[in-house]
């Protein structure tokens, strides 16, 4: 459950970063954060998404390594 979990939010992050360059490259700097675009009203929460998401990796990375 937990490798579903960590895998679904690196593909999210991902994803996520995939279009922010895309954005950068397409649009002269234009923010297609999709994680900003939903939650940036709430900073907070935004930031425990990126916090979860960067935990995922490190998860996936240690698993990788048993």
């Amino acid at each position: 459950m937990l490798s579903q979990l960590a895998r679904i939010l690196v593909i999210v992050g991902g994803l996520n970063w995939g279009l922010v360059g895309l954005g950068s490259l397409m649009s002269s700097g234009s923010d297609w954060n999709v994680v900003h675009m939903l939650l940036g009203s709430w900073p907070m929460l935004e930031a425990i998404v990126y916090l979860l998401v960067g935990l995922s990796a490190i998860y996936m990375i240690w698993d990788s390594m048993r």
